[in-house]
This record gives C-alpha cells, sequence and structure tokens, in this order.
C-alpha cells in the first residue's frame, strides 16, 4: 500500500491517514540512546509496544483522560487523530534512576520526597535539554492553563499506571508524556500523544529489580526482546503468534 509520509522519528513513521484529521502511526524495530548516539534493532519491539500502547491508551481514555488514539490497525500500525505536538517531553519521576541519579548524585533506586514533575524541551539538535515553567511560559510553547492541564492529567496518568503496573508486579520508576493541541472546529483541547511502551518508561520487577524497559538497550543488559515480551504477557496482550511482522507501507514520492 502507497501512503505518503508525513514524517520518520527514531522509533515510529508517521504517515497521512485514510481520513482528513488521521494519522497513521507505524512502529519500528529501531532502538535508539543517548540522542541516537547509540543505534540498533530489537526484534519485534514495534509490534511489542504497539500493543501495549494500545492497552495504556484505551485504558487511559476509560479513565476520562483525552488521547489521539482511535484504533490499532494491524501488528504494527495504529490510527491516531492528527495534533499539534506541544514541544515539551514531560518527564515523571516516582524513583531517582538514570540521568537524573547521576545529576543529583543519588543511588539509583533511591525513593524521592515526592512525585517530580520535569520539562525538557523537544529538540534532537539540542539534546532535549531540561526546561523550567519560565522557559516554557517565556517562550510560549505553553500557555499557563495548558501547563496547568498537562500537569492535571500527568498526575492522574502516573497514578493510574503506578497502580496498573504494580498490580502485574512492576514498579513504574519514572517515563515520559508527550501532549497535543486537538482542534475540533474552534475548539481546541489537550489531549496526550505519542506512545506509553518500555521505550518510554522506566519498569522494574518489583521481587527482583530487574529492568524491563529500554535501559536494558542501553546498557548492553541484553535479554531486551525478553523483556518487552514480559511486560507485554504480563499485561495479556503479548501476540498469540510471537512478534510476527507487517511491512512499512510503500512511500509515495
Amino acid at each position: 500500500m502507497r501512503r505518503k509520509r508525513l514524517y520518520e522519528g527514531k522509533a515510529k513513521i508517521l504517515y497521512e491517514g485514510p481520513e482528513p484529521g488521521t494519522i497513521v502511526q507505524y512502529f519500528k524495530d529501531d532502538a535508539t540512546a543517548f540522542n541516537a548516539q547509540k543505534r540498533g534493532t530489537i526484534t519485534g519491539k514495534g509490534v511489542l509496544n504497539n500493543r501495549i500502547s494500545e492497552y495504556l491508551m484505551t485504558h487511559l481514555a476509560e479513565m476520562g483522560i483525552p488521547t489521539h488514539f482511535i484504533r490499532r490497525l494491524n501488528m504494527r500500525e495504529q490510527l491516531v487523530r492528527e495534533v499539534e505536538i506541544i514541544p515539551l517531553e514531560i518527564v515523571v519521576r516516582n524513583v531517582a534512576a538514570g540521568s537524573f541519579a547521576q545529576r543529583f548524585k543519588m543511588e539509583e533506586g533511591s525513593p524521592l520526597p515526592r512525585t517530580l514533575i520535569e520539562y525538557c524541551y523537544k529538540s534532537d539538535e539540542l539534546g532535549d535539554p531540561l526546561v523550567a515553567e519560565e522557559h516554557v511560559l517565556a517562550f510560549n510553547w505553553a500557555s499557563p492553563q495548558e501547563l496547568d492541564e498537562i500537569v492535571a492529567l500527568t498526575v492522574r496518568v502516573n497514578d493510574y499506571l503506578s497502580g496498573l503496573f504494580l498490580g502485574i508486579g512492576l514498579k513504574l520508576v519514572d517515563f515520559k508524556l508527550e501532549f497535543g493541541r486537538l482542534w475540533e472546529g474552534e475548539e481546541m483541547r489537550v489531549v496526550l500523544a505519542d506512545e506509553i511502551s518500555p521505550d518510554s518508561c522506566r519498569l522494574w520487577d518489583l521481587q527482583t529489580g530487574e529492568k524491563m524497559d529500554k535501559d536494558r538497550f542501553r546498557r548492553d543488559l541484553g535479554g531486551i526482546e525478553e523483556a518487552y515480551q514480559e511486560v507485554a504477557r504480563r499485561l495479556g496482550v503479548l501476540p498469540e503468534t510471537g512478534p510476527a511482522d507487517a511491512p512499512a507501507p510503500q512511500t509515495l514520492q
């Protein structure tokens, strides 16, 4: 099938959707870390992330969290609403880990006095720098009302996901969210966008402390495919046939 390619990121390709205002999100097996300095392939990752993100987005929508997700189309693709992405990565930290633990010279796994929400400016060129609310408002990346809404939604997403993962024996250490502006006529609302998967979350096994996310790739721990499959299995969304493949659509020139 030939489709117009709109954008290719590190983990996904976006194609023009079948109806106006829709986009097809194709999940790749490509993996990157350290701002794309490290690159690799995780076999079947796209299939698993598509299933996991579908499951989490659907459940969040049932909780009243507005999202861009419409439905999963096949093994690797989902249909989403076209949104104007707010150029921020919202990072939620429940436990000290990764770059945060290094930044504050904390031992990884140290509990934080309370959940922290950080903002990063979405720019590969600049390395997604950490920014303050002042920057967000001064550069008009989001309005004060939008920022209030983003924080309120983020707190609800964290509460829900923390409980959900706890129920399947996983600790939600930290994760990244993205939001977009969805225009419906003259009306605009902020909705959850992008994906939620082991690519964008740190998940540790409650019993063993084993890492079940992209840190296995970042840190050369091995067993990456198995970790993603285990998360999908615990959520009850592991494809019956295993991570079978669906080819990317051909791009219209």
